[in-house]
């Protein structure tokens, strides 16, 4: 609708998900005629909005490659409690935009009232530097599994949308201090955050989150300019990222531009009209996103990374040897991963090898384990089911058909693997 009566062209081009069959069976069905080749005219070149998007590591498998969306393997991802800048998943909204350090100003507005600031990069940079050891996921973390019950509508995800990494910067609750909101703010409920990614319109991906969040010391939400002890990488929000610790990915805002603290929270599509969870009953034709919150805190998910659904599998003196994740948001910590060889009758608890020291609720890495599992040596092939319980005693659904949802997020049932086993 936002290309009305002109081109679609530098719309199309700018959202390259929409390329592909189910969109054009709904377009044909709003064909209205052909142009003449005497009617056709020249459209000018609009570009290439991603020309300048940085270059990527070989090992992340495109789930869509303009906006650049992609993740690695299972079996690489679980090889390091930490990382790597170059293999975390990457989920960009829009094109990645060129920022000039040098040049850069983050500005800090308190809605309805004159009070405001303005940041350059190095006075961000006097303000104390925090670190903390933080898992950032997508939403849509496993949805290609929730889509094997019903199609949804959302990027193929696999299980590896999620990344635990070192992030340093300044304190948001610091930066907020200097226009007079503390803890003690009863009017002003929510900090919204601007990006410098823009669309064809000049609107910028944005999103919000509670006041609570941002201004309690428990919150841990940074300004991030570092990444795993470097400067953020591009991909990722060079030169600021806010890091919204045990929240769904979508509100930790890259390339971060705009903080406006509100009485209201954000406007934005991505606050308003996408990333939202939904009854099994609701679809796009009976939806109505006021009705349901905006998710933040996301639940407890685990996965199993070694074996890979249908690898053939050595069976060594009787077991079998696997390895996975576990988090969840909220600070909450994983204090076991239970697995199954025969649809729950028996369960064996995983080791957990290695997890943050930090104590809920503030526990935000992730958690990597290890199982070595018996099998009957009459068995030629088996499902290995997975789910983790946090701090809180949460636990993951069984099904799929229980959670499902028309966008795919909140994807936690119980992650089920099929191997073949080489006796």
């Amino acid at each position: 609708m936002i290309a009305a009566g002109s081109s679609v062209e530098p719309f199309w081009v700018l959202y390259g998900i929409h390329v592909n069959d189910h969109v054009f069976e709904v377009l044909e069905t709003l064909r209205i005629g052909n142009l003449s080749k005497s009617d056709i005219v020249n459209v000018a070149d609009v570009g290439d909005p991603y020309a300048k998007d940085p270059i990527r590591h070989s090992a992340l498998k495109p789930a869509n490659m303009k906006p650049f969306n992609a993740e690695i393997s299972p079996a690489l991802l679980c090889e390091s409690f930490i990382t790597p800048n170059e293999l975390f998943y990457v989920r960009n909204h829009l094109p990645v935009p060129e920022i000039d350090p040098h040049s850069y100003e983050l500005e800090l507005e308190v809605e309805g009232i004159d009070r405001t600031a303005v940041f350059s990069l190095d006075d961000l940079k006097k303000f104390p530097k925090a670190t903390i050891t933080a898992t950032l996921m997508c939403a849509g973390n496993r949805r290609a599994e929730m889509k094997k019950v019903k199609t949804v509508k959302g990027l193929d995800w696999g299980p590896c949308a999620i990344g635990n990494a070192t992030w340093s910067g300044v304190r948001l609750r610091d930066l907020l201090k200097q226009v007079g909101v503390t803890e003690d703010e009863e009017i002003l409920k929510h900090v919204h955050f601007e990006g410098l990614d823009l669309d064809v319109t000049a609107t910028q991906y944005a999103a919000s989150i509670p006041i609570w969040k941002a201004v309690d010391r428990r919150g841990d939400v940074i300004l991030a300019y570092e990444m795993n002890g470097v400067p953020i990488p591009p991909d990722h929000g060079y030169p600021i990222r806010v890091v919204v610790p045990g929240v769904a990915g979508a509100r930790n805002v890259k390339w971060l531009g705009k903080i406006v603290v509100s009485e209201k929270e954000s406007t934005s599509h991505w606050q308003q009209n996408d990333y939202k969870g939904f009854s099994p009953s609701i679809d796009y034709d009976n939806v109505d996103f006021s009705k349901a919150p905006s998710i933040q805190e996301l639940p407890v998910i685990s996965a199993i990374c070694k074996p890979l659904e249908g690898e053939v599998v050595k069976v060594e003196n009787g077991y079998i040897n696997l390895k996975g994740y576990a988090w969840s948001g909220g600070g909450q910590q994983i204090i076991r991963v239970d697995l199954t060889l025969d649809e729950g009758k028996t369960w064996h608890i995983a080791s957990l090898d290695a997890q943050d020291t930090a104590l809920p609720p503030q526990h935000w890495a992730w958690t990597l384990w290890s199982a070595k599992l018996p099998v009957a040596p009459e068995f030629k092939e088996v499902e290995i089911w997975c789910k983790a319980v946090d701090s809180c005693y949460n636990t993951q659904p069984e099904r799929f058909e229980n959670i499902w949802n028309f966008r795919g997020v909140l994807s936690n049932a119980y992650h089920r693997v099929k191997i073949k086993l080489n006796q």
